[in-house]
């Protein structure tokens, strides 16, 4: 399975969104975008992103303390933080360095473009995974600032230590696969291939498109059922 399959499973466990007051997808760049494509494209939903960056523990990047919003939202894991013996000066350069990031990534994706309006409605924060949650969790609580309807996080697969921590966040947790061993995301794909730039702008640009070629009305009305 790659991105595309999975976002596209993950769409028919979406299907309740219909029922759902006025919801929109949040995909997390980069994975997660290839990913809520999909989830968009075929429940006829729109799509934007949501930025977050992990702060990576030294010597192994991929390992997430935590994360940081576009929104400045931080989450660490003061555990992991302390069991690893993590400095503080370490942390604070890389929560420094992450919103630098994000501020490019920001640029690069929206341009100018503005996030849409959130309150009131069902945002549903779609990645194409999650090891330790902490990623997603920082995305949550800083959507939960936002005041929406109601807050889902859906993903492919999940470790069973990233799920009670999405569920104290969102009010719904979709997950398609939660591994008894888990490994890590891309064990899960059998395509994992890392997702350029140039594919995010593009899937966004194109969903915008497709967004701003509606007629105004319901979304979901015409869905592929």
């Amino acid at each position: 399975v790659n991105r595309e399959e999975a976002g596209r499973q993950l769409a028919e466990a979406l299907r309740f969104l219909h029922r759902e007051p006025d919801p929109l997808i949040l995909a997390i760049p980069r994975g997660g975008v290839v990913v809520g494509y999909q989830v968009g494209r075929i429940l006829e939903l729109p799509l934007d992103l949501f930025l977050v960056r992990k702060i990576g523990a030294p010597f192994n990047p991929e390992l997430a303390l935590g994360a940081v919003t576009v929104m400045g939202d931080v989450v660490v894991d003061e555990a992991l933080v302390r069991d690893l013996g993590v400095r503080r000066n370490y942390l604070e350069q890389e929560i420094t360095r992450q919103r630098e990031a994000l501020a490019r990534r920001a640029s690069l994706y929206r341009g100018d473009r503005p996030l849409p309006a959130l309150e009131g409605r069902t945002l549903v924060l779609v990645d194409d995974g999650a090891a330790t949650g902490s990623t997603m969790l920082a995305g949550l609580r800083a959507l939960r600032q936002q005041k929406p309807a109601k807050l889902i996080a859906a993903l492919p697969v999940a470790s069973d230590i990233a799920i009670p921590r999405l569920k104290e966040a969102a009010d719904q947790v979709v997950c398609l696969l939660v591994p008894e061993l888990f490994w890590a995301v891309g064990a899960y794909y059998l395509n994992f291939e890392q997702v350029s730039d140039e594919e995010v702008i593009r899937l966004l640009e194109e969903a915008w498109r497709r967004e701003e070629a509606k007629p105004s009305g319901g979304s979901y009305d015409n869905a592929e059922r």
